[in-house]
């Protein structure tokens, strides 16, 4: 799995420990829906730390927090 893949299993598997739906989120983190569907649908890649930090902040976990999942521990080169 690449850490674009990680990314998208984490924000839905933090949404469902939350019982937020993507919509949701959008309105907690102030991220657009189209931008966040986009992410969570793998048509953008390249998600920035700031909107993972947004993204974050609608969850109300530090980003530190995002990332201390198994998910990110054995990562593909993403080349």
């Amino acid at each position: 799995m690449d850490i674009s893949q990680s990314v998208i299993c984490r924000i839905l598997e933090l949404c469902d420990e939350r019982q937020l739906s993507i919509n949701a989120l959008s309105h907690a983190s102030g991220i657009t829906q189209s931008t966040l569907s986009d992410i969570v649908n793998g048509s953008t890649r390249n998600t920035g730390i700031i909107t993972i930090n947004k993204i974050c902040q609608g969850l109300g976990i530090s980003v530190r927090s995002f990332f201390d999942s198994e998910l990110f521990d054995q990562l593909e080169d993403d080349i």
